[in-house]
């Protein structure tokens, strides 16, 4: 089984059918890490798309502030007015489906969790080495896939000690060892490179690679200044940060 596993979307419909059609011949199944909305778009169309496609899924910060579930007055002024401008535009039915998605979910021998697996529902930022290796008591799975940062890394534990590593994912599992991988984000990257991130997992070959794709980010830029979203959120994508 060949798993795309994908995290922050954010309403970022280009990149998300970029992603997609990057994965179609490569993966089996769709896992999805949360932050389907937020600061895009295109919020209706990425939730219907990941609802149809996705083997398993969980909810993120943003599903969670656009179903109310979370003050708002945690986000910072450009998250809010994006939050906010995408409550109005879902209907109950999608407020409701957003409420629906757990924190934490287990495919196989992974965990899947939006932010730290230690307290998911304080939304902590992985970052440091540090931060990684103190998440690993909160798990019990060999690997666990996070997103929520926008930034890919990985953390392993083993008998030949800590290992952590920012960046692009490209891994050969090793026998013993124990894996955080943080996929980076489809929809909006945080690593001065603009194109969509996400992660392949292979269970059989015992791999797992990041993937960087091009998409339309001037048709996705375009939207949110028509849609009247904050124009940070736009210019920001061709940023990637």
């Amino acid at each position: 089984m060949r798993y795309a596993v994908l995290s922050d979307i954010h309403a970022n419909l280009e990149a998300l059918e970029a992603v997609l059609a990057d994965a179609a011949t490569r993966t089996d199944a769709l896992l999805c890490l949360g932050d389907l909305v937020g600061y895009g778009a295109d919020p209706v169309a990425c939730i219907e798309t990941v609802a149809a496609r996705a083997q398993t899924l969980v909810g993120g910060n943003h599903e969670q502030a656009v179903a109310g579930l979370i003050d708002l007055e945690w986000f910072n002024v450009h998250a809010r007015a994006a939050a906010e401008w995408t409550r109005e535009r879902l209907d109950d039915d999608h407020r409701a489906y957003l409420a629906s998605l757990p924190l934490v979910a287990q495919v196989g021998d992974a965990t899947l969790v939006h932010a730290s697996p230690d307290r998911p529902d304080e939304w902590e930022y992985l970052l440091t080495a540090q931060d990684g290796f103190d998440a690993f008591s909160a798990f019990t799975t060999r690997l666990c896939f996070v997103g929520h940062s926008h930034l890919a890394g990985t953390w392993s534990l083993g008998s030949s000690g800590p290992e952590h590593r920012a960046g692009a994912v490209d891994l050969e599992l090793e026998r013993g060892r124990r894996y955080l991988v943080n996929v980076g984000s489809v929809g909006q990257p945080r690593d001065r490179d603009p194109r969509a991130s996400y992660a392949i997992w292979d269970v059989e070959r015992g791999t797992i690679s990041t993937r960087r794709v091009v998409y339309d980010v001037a048709g996705a830029r375009e939207k949110i200044l028509r849609g009247g979203l904050p124009r940070f959120l736009a210019d920001r994508l061709a940023w990637g940060a």
